[in-house]
């Protein structure tokens, strides 16, 4: 039997634990957290609660799968219950959308709102979503990713290579396809989900679009944070073993290079024949493994952004909030420039999640859940990491990163990021009971994602999303599942990084 630690209970290591329990290892969870879940968090206090990670999951086939593959079907664990509309948008110059999960009634919307064959626009950019989708699942997504990736998918059908367009950006391809300035705005937002900069970021994240679109966007009642616990629970079932409140320290191997085991902050070895890394790629290069190669890739990539958040108790509900709602600044490319120099964006986008979930707020009142795309943290004179290291700056940056530990600084942007919120018609202020922030330090410390760094690495560049850290790493025995692991960031990716490494790992 073969033995396997996982270091990290998110997503992905849950995943992983189920799967490779499921196929008769002997498998060991280790997470330093007193819960399990990751970047799943929930926050509760006076009868409030809130999602403190992911608020959206996309592509419930891949979790329908996994369970099915585990020991019996999701649906008998948890229940999924679809949106529409799946976000609603609202721009400077005051015009308000609503995404509706049916593409005509959406199309339809476009052409109310906006106008100028907006809708035909759209159907475009979707159609050519689908067809980058198509092309990049099978040979891309759902494979392990080795040197020449993109060229194993030209291989594959040469003409899926000009599909996914990998020399241009995802802002170039919107420009191509659609002409209102506020649709390329949304369209724009997709480079965000996996923490990118959509004027760098490769024009691949098109299939983000039809996967939002295609396969819907749902909500687990009580929040994502069940989606954790039903993973963990699957994973015990079929015989994984967690061991919360433990913090590995490094992986050991033999003479030969194997990896022998994980030692703990305790000083106690668990031995083991596969060790499974559910961490950020900088974590796991830069502390738990001594690889050079690893360490160079991870050193290359700019780090994805981090996100400021405010979670709101409020008094009565608010008019015109949906579940998901997303206000736009006039000038997008400003908040851009700002995060990935290590500043707070003045003006930035504001996205806002505020479920009807009994399990979110008492009767009469509103839980409401803020976010704003926000630089990584780096303490005050620590050089080199996230990022480039930099001359000490103002407000504190050094690099791409921020000193998030500064006194008053959470406060005093949450404080603006709700006058923001007023002068875009949404004035909370006079209903709030108390906020709490989250900052990217926070992040850090909660999960271990260096800086806080959401999806460890960004896409920026235009092959970037084609060269995450491979599932299988140079060292043997080692494996890499999460975020920050190919093929990338978001719920439906880091369960596919789990079934890969599965696969690598085989049969007991």
């Amino acid at each position: 039997m073969t033995r396997v630690v996982v270091i990290g209970a998110g997503v992905g290591g849950l995943a992983a634990a189920a799967r490779l329990a499921a196929a008769g290892h002997d498998v060991t969870v280790c997470e330093q957290a007193s819960a399990v879940g990751g970047k799943l968090g929930w926050y509760e206090r006076d009868g409030f609660g809130f999602d403190t990670g992911p608020s959206l999951l996309t592509m419930p086939g891949v979790f329908e799968e996994l369970f099915a593959a585990t020991g019996g079907p999701l649906r008998d664990v948890l229940e999924l219950r679809r949106l529409d509309p799946i976000a609603s948008y609202r721009f400077a110059d005051g015009t308000r959308l609503a995404a509706h999960a049916d593409d005509d009634a959406f199309a339809a919307e476009l052409d109310a709102r906006l106008g100028g064959g907006a809708g035909g626009d759209w159907r475009r950019g979707a159609a050519r979503a689908a067809r980058v989708f198509a092309a990049a699942d099978g040979p891309f997504l759902s494979r392990p990713v080795r040197v020449g990736g993109l060229a194993r998918l030209a291989s594959a059908r040469p003409a899926d290579l000009a599909t996914v367009a990998p020399g241009r950006t995802l802002r170039g391809l919107g420009r191509g396809l659609l002409r209102d300035p506020r649709l390329r705005q949304l369209f724009d937002r997709y480079a965000t989900y996996s923490g990118s900069d959509p004027r760098r970021a490769p024009a691949a994240l098109v299939s983000v679009v039809h996967a939002e679109r295609h396969f819907g966007g749902w909500y687990v009642p009580g929040g994502l944070r069940r989606l954790g616990a039903a993973l963990a629970d699957r994973a015990e079932q079929r015989g994984a073993r967690f061991l919360l409140d433990t913090r590995v320290l490094t992986v050991t191997r033999t003479p030969g290079g194997r990896v022998d085991g994980v030692r703990l902050v305790d000083g106690r070895l668990l031995p083991a024949d596969v060790v499974v890394a559910n961490v950020d790629a900088a974590a796991l290069y830069g502390r738990l493994v001594a690889d050079r190669a690893g360490r160079r890739r991870v050193r290359r990539a700019t780090p994805s952004m981090s996100g400021f958040v405010l979670l709101l108790a409020l008094s009565g509900r608010t008019p015109g909030l949906g579940h998901h709602t997303v206000t736009f600044p006039a000038n997008y490319d400003d908040e851009f420039d700002a995060v990935f120099a290590g500043r707070l964006a003045v003006d930035p986008a504001i996205y806002l999640s505020s479920p009807a979930d009994p399990a979110c707020a008492p009767p009469g009142a509103e839980a409401v859940f803020v976010l704003v795309n926000a630089p990584p943290h780096v303490p005050l004179g620590k050089a080199g990491a996230p990022g480039k290291a930099g001359t000490l700056g103002k407000a504190g940056t050094l690099g791409q990163g921020l000193d998030w530990d500064r006194p008053g600084l959470a406060d005093g942007y949450a404080r603006q990021v709700l006058d923001l919120l007023a002068a875009r018609g949404f004035d909370l202020r006079p209903r709030l009971r108390w906020y709490e922030t989250i900052t990217p330090a926070d992040l850090e410390r909660r999960t271990g994602a260096v800086g806080g760094s959401i999806y460890g690495s960004s896409s920026n560049g235009v092959r970037a999303a084609f060269l995450r850290p491979p599932n299988a790493a140079a060292v043997p025995g080692l494996f890499h599942v999460g975020g920050s692991a190919h093929p990338g960031g978001g719920l439906p990716l880091v369960v596919r990084s789990a079934q890969i490494v599965a696969g690598l790992v085989g049969p007991a």
